[in-house]
């Protein structure tokens, strides 16, 4: 099969697109021929991770398509389902932090950027019928992280006041919307005007400037809730918009990962700090009966063929996107 893979040198010189071994499905496994494939910045992270004296590696966490073979045991899953792949793998039930052993689709096992993916038959779901297949296939990992940031870190809430630092991501982008359909009002920042404009199409109430005053911006209004995924850059003006009592959630260091906090003002202003990463299946099956009942389908920037990955990477990696990314397979 057609592949993506990641071997012999780090970083994008190690890609290339060549035939691997199709796999079989072992007891508790199903095979899905895919359809779609959505990229992350995890994907480029791997191309790190993943050493140059590693085995080969098909890179790559989101897809989307239907199952065409089932292994021994499997109950609830057939071939021929058409199915969107949950990439949290090893977290089943909603916990503080996830269990040992809990890893991410697309390191250390082959991914998604493939024509075929051989996973454990707990992490396929139905695809939700009101999405297309490009849409399903840049859902899941975006998605389901923002859902966790939001309803289980942050306990968003109706009539709350949320601040998104750093719009254009698809994560950030699914925090806009999930935000919204709950009924909130939500701010958010970018450098690029064009962004922000974007972000007030899709019902952000306000749009900021990332390099100026927030609080001139704001007129002194505090925020109940801020997700941060941009980092160092953006952290301690983040907490100055938050009101005594207020909950910070972080999941990205994107902007640099140390961050020198002023605690007295920390623990005078009485706020609370979440770490938080993917999400549980239970949080998953939370996710989609989510997007399903208020109808939200992922904002699309641009989708590739899977030999344009070069193309679809850099795109990605000098944040020109908006929303998400992906490939057809």
């Amino acid at each position: 099969m057609k592949a993506v893979v990641h071997v012999g040198q780090a970083g994008m010189e190690g890609l290339s697109v060549r035939e691997m071994e199709v796999l079989q499905p072992k007891a508790g496994e199903v095979r899905v021929k895919l359809k779609t494939a959505g990229l992350n910045h995890r994907d480029l992270f791997v191309l790190v991770r993943h050493k140059p004296t590693d085995p080969p590696l098909i890179i790559g966490s989101d897809g989307a398509g239907v199952v065409d073979a089932v292994g021994e045991g499997v109950t609830g899953v057939l071939e021929g389902d058409e199915v969107v792949i949950n990439p949290s793998l090893g977290w089943q039930e909603k916990t503080d932090a996830p269990p040992e052993g809990f890893e991410i689709l697309g390191l250390p096992f082959h991914g998604t950027f493939a024509e075929q993916v051989v996973i454990p038959a707990v992490n396929v779901a139905p695809k939700p019928e009101h999405l297309s297949w490009e849409e399903a296939g840049v859902l899941s990992l975006a998605a389901l992280t923002a859902y966790r940031a939001l309803f289980t870190q942050g306990q968003l809430r109706e009539g709350m006041k949320v601040l998104i630092p750093g719009i254009g991501s698809g994560v950030a982008t699914f925090l806009l919307q999930f935000a919204k359909a709950a009924g909130a009002a939500v701010y958010v920042t970018s450098r690029s005007p064009e962004k922000c404009q974007k972000a007030l199409e899709l019902g952000a109430d306000k749009a900021l400037d990332s390099n100026g005053d927030w609080e001139q911006e704001l007129g002194g209004e505090k925020v109940d809730l801020v997700i941060e995924c941009v980092g160092a850059a953006t952290f301690n003006k983040s907490l100055k918009q938050l009101r005594p009592g207020g909950t910070v959630v972080t999941f990205g260091a994107s902007a640099g990962d140390v961050v020198e906090v002023n605690l007295r003002d920390f623990f005078y202003g009485q706020f609370r700090l979440f770490g938080t990463t993917m999400g549980s299946g239970e949080e998953y099956k939370e996710m989609l009966d989510f997007i399903t009942k208020h109808q939200i389908k992922p904002v699309i920037d641009s989708i590739y063929p899977l030999e344009q990955y070069k193309e679809a990477l850099n795109r990605m990696e000098n944040a020109q996107q908006l929303g998400k990314i992906g490939f057809y397979i």
